[in-house]
């Protein structure tokens, strides 16, 4: 990969950039000449990258295996030492925060999670945060100088350079910039976006909406949002409005929220208690908590049949509490949108449960990688 204006020194530290993004994304150990077809480099080349990679700890080589077929030399093949890097995630509600620490693959090695402090102080709700990152840095065995990103999920309409626009029923946490506070607290570099946007993310990635390109992961009741992915990436809108349609007053979002069914996506414990106990009487046939969810459906099937004819996804994942519940809710709402004569769009249920917002917050983190992130990995010319 050849760059005009570089100096080799920096050609070369992009370069290993490229070889360690190839290494995050393979599924399991390469080798050179895979590796080599993969970066678009020369087979010497990344034959450098990768010995100055093993001997900084980055990248471990493998036994060779003999090519099935042939009497030549065994392949050399190489595999990512995921555990050498780590990045943070970490997800705030109104009541509290969670956070998790994975490695680059995505796995997840570390977490905690605890109430905060005060929601309506910004600046005491990222302390509590960051020292939460902290908590789950130590319950995965890692060490400060081993995060090299970090993301964090919120509520409300947060635009691309990660500064809160909007949160319906405060201002006080209008203009804050996250990942510049966040920085203050763990020095590295941090991004930021809604919590449905990156639900939507871990969906296609780690959940199931990876055979969709145009999905809607969305919650509703107690809680509402959407995240959009069209193409496969976030749709944010004019700074970060899309999926916020809690703030449209047309679209009768907040008509339920206080109903015990709806507070399956509450961020209090008690209130998801209530409505799981609703389900579990409707599933044995009570007729009050039947009536509960019938009208709790009928309220998501208006929405979703707005969204059906406007974005127009292939697929409608339900999350944010509400897959606790998905045997109960979703036959009845795939019903009512047939009544309603909306499109024929898939609806699923969220597999990630309330990791997804923190999944997706890793997933951003690995997709805004860059040389910067790793550190100096290889010694400058």
């Amino acid at each position: 990969m050849l760059m005009s204006g570089m100096n080799q020194s920096a050609v070369r530290r992009v370069n290993t950039s490229v070889v360690l993004r190839a290494l995050a994304v393979s599924a399991g150990p390469t080798t050179l000449t895979a590796l080599a077809g993969q970066a678009g480099l020369s087979r010497r080349t990344i034959e450098l990258i990768l010995d100055s990679l093993v001997e900084a700890g980055w990248v471990a080589e493998l036994d060779r295996l003999p090519i099935s077929g042939s009497a030549g030399r065994p392949a050399r093949r190489y595999e990512l030492r995921a555990e050498h890097a780590l990045l943070a995630a970490v997800c705030i509600t109104t009541s509290g925060a969670s956070a998790v620490v994975a490695d680059v693959r995505g796995r997840i090695l570390g977490r905690a999670e605890g109430p905060l402090r005060a929601y309506q102080d910004p600046q005491a709700t990222l302390d509590d945060a960051a020292a939460l990152v902290l908590r789950a840095l130590d319950d995965a065995g890692g060490s400060v100088d081993r995060l090299r990103a970090g993301a964090v999920a919120g509520g409300g309409a947060i635009d691309d350079e990660g500064v809160v626009r909007r949160l319906v029923h405060t201002k006080l946490w209008e203009g804050v910039r996250l990942p510049e506070e966040l920085q203050r607290r763990i020095p590295m570099p941090w991004f930021a976006d809604n919590d449905t946007n990156l639900g939507a993310l871990a969906e296609r990635w780690r959940g199931v909406a990876g055979d969709h390109d145009n999905v809607v992961w969305a919650i509703l009741g107690n809680r509402t949002g959407l995240g959009i992915l069209i193409r496969g990436a976030v749709h944010r809108g004019l700074d970060g409005a899309a999926g916020e349609i809690v703030e449209a007053r047309s679209i009768p979002t907040a008509s339920v929220e206080n109903h015990p069914v709806a507070w399956l996506s509450s961020p209090e414990p008690a209130q998801r208690a209530v409505a799981l106990a609703r389900c579990e009487a409707a599933r044995a046939g009570e007729a009050s908590a039947l009536a509960e969810v019938d009208e709790f459906v009928e309220n998501m099937a208006s929405i979703l049949t707005i969204l059906s004819w406007t974005v127009a996804p292939s697929l409608i994942v339900l999350g944010g509490g509400l897959e606790d519940a998905a045997d109960v809710l979703l036959p009845r709402v795939r019903e009512a949108m047939r009544d309603a004569r909306a499109p024929e769009i898939e609806l699923r249920a969220t597999v990630l449960g309330r990791d997804a917002a923190l999944v997706g917050a890793v997933k951003l983190a690995l997709d805004r990688m860059d040389t910067e992130l790793f550190g100096p990995l290889v010694p400058r010319a």
